[in-house]
C-alpha cells in the first residue's frame, strides 16, 4: 500500500486537481463531522448527568436506609430482653414463646419506620427456629422458600467468624432476587431483607425512553431487576460507572449507574441513544445536508474534470508514452473534446505521421549499415587460417604423404568454397556442421595425438539457421588456447532443443577439456569488452556476441564459463525460427542450403 502511494504521479495535473478539491471539501466536511460528533457528546453529557444525579440520588438514600436499618438491628441484638431471651440456652420454652412474640410485634412495627424493607428475621440457634416480620408483598410459598434458603445460609455461616457477610448480598430465589443483611449476636441471628423490585419501584417513573429501564445489577454485572424488560443481551455492565458509556449490541444504549456503599450492586440506568437524540437540534440535521451535498459536488466535480480534462491528458500521455516505446502507428482518435486539445490532437497526429516516415528512412540507413558491418565481422574470420593450411602441406610433402595431401587438399576445397560462399547472414547448421569437420580433420593432421573431437546433434537440428562461420570462430578460440603440448584435448559439439523459453531454443555447447577461462577473461566476456593480455586484443569471442546481437537482437545471447573439473564452455542460445518478428512485415532472412 505504501509503495502504492508513493508511486503516485504527484507532480501531475490531474493529482493536483483532486488534491486541490480535496483541500476545499474535506476541511468543510470535517469541519460538520466534528460539529455534529460535539452536539452528539453535550446531549450525551447532559443526559448522562441528569441520570447519574437521579440515579445518585436514590442510591444515597437506599444507603442511608440500609445503613440505617443495620445500626437499629444493631441496637436491637444487644439491648432488646426479648432478644436476649430468645438466644438464652437456659429459658423456658414459655419464656422463649412470649419473647418471640414481642420481637415479632416489635419489627412489624418497624416495617412502617423503614419503607424500603420488606421484611425482617430473627433465628435463634439454641432453639433452631425462626421468626419473620414481613410485608404483604410475599406470598407463603415463596415465605417458605425463604425461611428454608435463609436456615442453609445461617446454618453454613454457623462455624465462621461473626464478621462474615458484613455486608448487604445478593440471594436469589425461584426468579425472584433480595439484597439480604445477616447480623449474628450471641446465639442469635438477626436480619433484613428487601426485594430487587421494591428498591428500584420508586424510579419506576424515571425517563428513561420508551425501551429503556432502570436496572439493579451485582459487581459482575448480572441484572438482578428492572423497572421494564430489555431485550437488547449485548448490555454489558462490568465496565465499572465512573463515567457513561455507550453499550449493547450496536452500541445504540447510554448507560450510567451508581454503585452501593452497602453492597456489592449497583442501580444502572440505561437509555435508548435514538430516543436521546431526537432533540438534536436542526443545526445537526443541516449539517448533514451540507456534508452529503458537498460529497456529491466532489464527485460530480472530480468527474466534470476527468471528462473535460483528465481523460483527453491521459490520451496524450498514452500516445506519448507508446511513442517512446517505439510504437509509430498510434494515432489519437478524434473526440469531443474542446477545442485546445483537439489542436493538440491534430498536431500530435501530424507529427506522429512525419516521425514514422523519417524513421523508415534512418531504418533503412541502418540495415545497410548492418550489412557491411556484418560482412565485415565476418570477413575477420577469413585469414586465420591460411599460414597453418600452408604449412601443414609443406610438412606433409617433405614426408612424402601423398594420401594425407590428397586428403588435406579436398578438405581445403571444401573449407575455402564455403568460406568464399559466406555472404549470405544466415545457413543451415548442417551445412556449418560439414564445414567445422573439414576444419578440425585439417587441423587434427596438424596436432596429432593432441586434438580429439566429436559432434552430437540431432537430426532434427539439422536445419537450423545459424549465422555462417560462427562455430568456426569458438573453434578456432579453443585450438588456440585449450590445445596444449603435454596432453590431449577433446573437443565436443553438441545441440538441443529448449521449449521451455517464449519460443523454441537451440542451444549449440562448445566444450574442451583444456585449462579453461582465466576470471579476468570472464569478467571482460560478460562486461561485453575485447579479452586483452600481453599478446594483445582477443575479439574471437567478442566478435561471435557482435554477430549475434546483430543478426538476432535480444533473442539470442552467448555465455562462457568453465566446466567441473575443468575445461571452458561456450553456450549459444539462438532461436529456433529467425524469421519469426519478420513475419509481422520486416524483410525476410534468406537461409542458404549448401547441401
Amino acid at each position: 500500500m505504501i509503495r502504492r502511494f508513493a508511486s503516485l504521479p504527484w507532480s501531475s495535473i490531474r493529482v493536483k486537481l483532486v488534491l486541490g478539491l480535496l483541500s476545499i471539501t474535506v476541511p468543510l466536511i470535517a469541519l460538520l463531522l466534528y460539529n455534529n460528533n460535539y452536539s452528539v457528546r453535550v446531549i450525551h453529557n447532559q443526559v448522562a448527568m441528569s441520570n447519574k444525579a437521579l440515579i445518585s440520588i436514590h442510591m444515597k438514600q437506599l444507603d442511608d436506609q440500609l445503613s440505617e436499618v443495620e445500626r437499629h438491628l444493631t441496637g436491637l441484638a444487644f439491648a432488646d430482653f426479648n432478644l436476649l431471651t430468645m438466644g438464652d440456652w437456659q429459658a423456658s420454652e414459655d419464656q422463649y414463646m412470649m419473647a418471640k412474640s414481642g420481637v415479632s410485634r416489635l419489627l412489624t412495627s418497624d416495617l412502617i419506620v423503614y419503607p424500603y424493607i420488606d421484611g425482617f428475621f430473627v433465628y435463634s440457634l439454641p432453639k433452631r427456629d425462626m421468626m419473620e416480620a414481613y410485608k404483604l408483598n410475599i406470598g407463603y410459598s415463596e415465605l417458605n422458600a425463604l425461611r428454608q434458603t435463609m436456615s442453609e445460609q445461617i446454618l453454613r455461616l454457623e462455624d465462621q467468624p461473626q464478621h462474615a457477610n458484613s455486608e448487604w448480598t445478593v440471594m436469589r430465589l425461584n426468579g425472584e432476587n433480595y439484597i439480604v443483611r445477616l447480623l449474628r449476636s450471641g446465639e442469635l441471628y438477626i436480619g433484613a431483607w428487601v426485594k430487587s423490585r421494591t428498591m428500584l419501584a420508586p424510579l419506576s417513573g424515571m425517563h428513561t425512553g420508551e425501551t429503556g429501564a432502570v436496572l439493579l445489577v451485582d459487581g459482575a454485572g448480572e441484572r438482578l431487576g428492572g423497572t421494564r424488560p430489555l431485550e437488547d443481551g449485548g448490555l454489558d455492565f462490568t465496565q465499572g460507572f465512573q463515567d457513561y458509556y455507550l453499550s449493547g449490541s450496536h452500541n445504540d444504549y447510554l448507560v450510567v449507574g451508581e454503585t452501593s456503599r452497602k453492597g456489592d450492586f449497583s442501580l444502572v440506568s440505561v437509555s435508548p441513544d435514538k430516543q436521546i437524540l431526537e432533540n438534536l437540534p436542526y443545526l445537526a440535521n443541516a449539517a448533514n445536508f451540507v456534508i452529503v451535498v458537498a460529497i456529491a459536488m466532489l464527485l460530480l466535480s472530480v468527474w466534470f474534470l476527468r471528462k473535460v480534462l483528465l481523460l483527453p491528458l491521459r490520451k496524450l500521455m498514452v500516445g506519448m508514452r507508446l511513442i517512446g516505446e517505439g510504437n509509430l502507428n498510434h494515432q489519437i482518435e478524434e473526440s469531443p473534446v474542446p477545442d485546445e486539445f483537439q489542436l493538440v490532437n491534430r498536431t500530435f497526429n501530424q507529427m506522429i505521421t512525419q516521425i514514422e516516415e523519417l524513421k523508415i528512412h534512418v531504418y533503412e540507413e541502418q540495415l545497410s549499415k548492418q550489412r557491411a558491418e556484418l560482412k565485415h565481422l565476418q570477413l575477420q574470420i577469413n585469414p586465420h587460417f591460411f599460414m597453418n593450411s600452408l604449412n601443414i602441406l609443406y610438412n606433409l610433402a617433405q614426408v612424402k604423404r601423398y594420401e594425407l595431401i590428397q586428403e588435406m587438399t579436398m578438405c581445403l576445397v571444401h573449407y575455402f568454397r564455403y568460406m568464399f560462399q559466406s555472404n549470405h547472414p544466415l545457413v543451415q547448421l548442417k551445412d556449418e556442421l560439414k564445414h567445422i569437420s573439414n576444419y578440425l580433420r585439417i587441423q587434427e593432421m596438424r596436432l596429432p595425438d593432441r586434438l580429439r573431437w566429436e559432434i552430437q546433434v540431432p537430426d532434427y537440428l539439422q536445419m537450423t539457421p545459424i549465422p555462417p562461420l560462427i562455430l568456426q570462430t569458438l573453434v578456432e578460440n579453443t585450438i588456440k588456447h585449450a590445445v596444449q603440448v603435454d596432453g590431449p584435448v577433446v573437443m565436443s559439439i553438441e545441440a538441443t532443443l529448449d521449449t521451455l523459453a517464449d519460443e523454441p531454443m537451440v542451444c549449440l555447447l562448445i566444450r574442451d577439456t583444456g585449462k579453461g577461462f582465466t576470471d579476468e577473461a570472464l569478467d571482460a566476456i560478460r562486461d561485453g569488452k575485447q579479452i586483452t593480455d600481453e599478446n594483445g586484443a582477443h575479439i574471437g569471442l567478442w566478435n561471435t556476441r557482435e554477430r549475434l546481437r546483430l543478426q538476432f537482437g535480444e533473442r539470442a545471447w552467448m555465455e562462457c564459463y568453465n566446466d567441473d573439473p575443468q575445461g571452458a564452455v561456450v553456450e549459444l542460445m539462438i532461436p529456433l525460427r529467425p524469421d519469426a518478428e519478420s513475419e509481422e512485415g520486416n524483410e525476410n532472412v534468406s537461409i542458404v542450403d549448401r547441401g
